[in-house]
């Protein structure tokens, strides 16, 4: 299977006054097209930094990142903002659903910013609702509905433009134990279909449901048996 994400010796330093903080430390980081890859770490770890730049939201201070085949590094905000809206599907802790949308018109978001005709964008917010059992819930607000339904529309919403890697964000921390377990379920039905998944948690128990495990900590990465952790 082909690189779909490849970092090497990526760094990220904070200046704090005279001091500078560096928050990641020459990670290096490879993720093949449909993998379901944990990034585990506690808080302060680096992890949320990390993901900031896998999603196009910051840039490393030195370091190399390609993302499906394009050098990331060097990259203008508008071109950050391009490859964010068509190669990274986000999923959040907190939803981020916009309140005054309908669970379909927040699926459809990605699409109107991607200029998918009517007809297309139609024919995939609906599939899209389909595949997260939410086809009776289309016309409902966000306050409508329960945390992990909300949860269920966003992932909608992130894979409804097709992208190439899922970067989900604690994407159980607002839901209920058995909640969770049910989004985990649907993380690996998307996995399966081919999605690639990359998921940030400090949960060890959250991070088994992957394929692979990176554990990171004071802004280093090791690979590891999660026994270890």
């Amino acid at each position: 299977m082909e690189d779909i994400l490849r970092m090497v010796n990526i760094c990220k330093d904070y200046e704090m006054g005279e001091e500078t903080l560096h928050v990641l430390k020459n990670v290096s980081l490879t993720v093949r097209k449909g993998e379901f890859l944990a990034v585990l770490g506690p808080s302060g770890s680096g992890k949320s930094t990390l993901m900031n730049i896998i999603g196009c939201l910051d840039t490393p201070t030195s370091g190399d990142y390609w993302l499906h085949g394009k050098y990331i590094a060097d990259e203008d905000e508008t071109s950050l903002a391009h490859i964010r809206s068509r190669e990274i599907g986000f999923i959040f802790q907190s939803f981020y659903l916009l309140q005054k949308q309908t669970a379909y018109q927040n699926v459809e978001l990605p699409l109107l910013y991607a200029n998918v005709p009517p007809a297309k964008r139609k024919e995939r917010v609906n599939y899209c609702l389909s595949m997260v059992g939410l086809t009776d819930k289309v016309g409902n607000y966000p306050n409508q509905l329960s945390g992990g339904q909300q949860q269920r529309v966003a992932i909608a919403r992130a894979v409804a433009n097709h992208p190439s890697i899922l970067l989900a964000d604690e994407p159980t921390g607002a839901l209920d134990q058995k909640t969770g377990e049910q989004v985990m379920r649907l993380f690996h039905t998307l996995n399966e279909e081919g999605n690639t998944i990359i998921m940030i948690t400090h949960d060890p128990k959250i991070a088994s449901h992957a394929s692979r495990i990176v554990r990171i900590l004071d802004g280093e990465i090791s690979e590891g048996a999660l026994a270890d952790a």
